[in-house]
């Protein structure tokens, strides 16, 4: 199996840095990037390339890229033949069909065997805006955090998405990494560097620190300067991989806090939010207040329509921490 030099690949990925764009497009670049450096790498999809951004490597390496229909169950399957044979599969498709309809097939094919399978789903939480509550994946971050061996990852903006890419490429073993259609702002520093299991603290507040990953850093972002300024010490921490967790860190900030806002583009059910009440519960017990879509499905509308509609906004964040307070 080739090894992928990180430092060169970031170094040649740098200028994701700053801008804002979707984190699907930035997979779609880097990918093909990396499928220049390293031929073991192969990509399936299943029908729906011009969407996941796969078909930037289908141009590029016609003989490494498999779309394999609307057949998700049959692309886990193929990609977990293909990574017993040393390549590295990067498996894409819309986050609701590649957790959901394919879920067994992860769960024998992949995980069982641990077999070193990137799934790289698109499309993933209540920002997929229009098309519906068919197609807005709210739960697909829970079905892949309960099964052994997969590791979770939601990245928050176009920087970080390029790193984690690359670090999957490096990484031996099943990954699900989570990522959006709709254009999101930068957040991440420049001296930034992913690591699988590792969060990073922006700022640890004496109040309320806020715990987010994927697009709900910027919200988190957002509200943390509006309630320094009104007096409310508030930290926030991107914790962009779900699955490990980075207790050490998890713990650090509860000990630091009176409050933890947990807020991500998903279902508040087990999710980042239950992966942080679970640890703290046992290890550090603290009020943990959800900021998530709360047992519902999605609807149809604008991405920035529906994330007021459901609560997702830093103006949510700020009433719930300013209602904890009042109490």
């Amino acid at each position: 199996m080739g090894k992928i030099d990180c430092t060169c690949t970031l170094s040649e990925i740098s200028d994701f840095y700053g801008k804002e764009m979707a984190t699907r497009d930035a997979y779609g670049i880097v990918l093909v990037e990396l499928g220049k450096k390293n031929p073991d790498i192969v990509v399936l999809d299943a029908d729906l390339s011009c969407s996941t951004k796969t078909v930037n490597f289908a141009k590029n390496f016609p003989d490494r890229f498999f779309n394999i229909g609307v057949a998700e169950q049959d692309m886990i399957g193929v990609a977990a033949g293909l990574a017993l044979t040393g390549k590295i599969p990067f498996a894409s498709t819309f986050a609701i069909f590649a957790t959901g309809r394919a879920w067994e097939q992860i769960r024998q094919t992949v995980c069982y065997s641990n077999a070193n399978v990137k799934i790289v789903a698109t499309h993933g939480g209540i920002t997929v805006g229009e098309d519906g509550a068919t197609h807005q994946a709210l739960e697909d971050v829970a079905l892949m955090r309960v099964i052994p061996n997969m590791t979770v990852i939601v990245p928050a903006d176009a920087y970080e998405t390029s790193q984690v890419i690359v670090s999957a490429t490096e990484y031996y073993g099943p990954m699900y990494v989570r990522l959006g259609r709709s254009k999101v702002p930068p957040v991440m520093p420049k001296d930034y560097r992913f690591q699988i299991g590792k969060a990073y603290v922006f700022r640890i507040g004496k109040d309320v620190n806020i715990i987010a990953n994927g697009l709900m850093v910027s919200e988190a972002l957002k509200a943390s300067e509006i309630l320094n300024k009104e007096g409310i010490d508030t930290g926030v921490a991107n914790f962009s991989s779900v699955k490990p967790l980075d207790e050490e860190t998890l713990l650090k900030i509860a000990k630091s806090s009176k409050l933890i806002i947990t807020a991500e583009e998903h279902s508040i059910i087990g999710g980042l939010g239950s992966a942080v009440c679970e640890f703290v519960s046992e290890n550090y017990p603290i009020t943990v207040k959800r900021i998530g879509v709360r047992d519902t499905f999605g609807c149809s509308g604008s991405w920035k329509e529906l994330l007021k509609f459901y609560g997702l906004t830093a103006e949510d964040i700020i009433h719930t921490v300013k209602e904890f307070f009042k109490k």
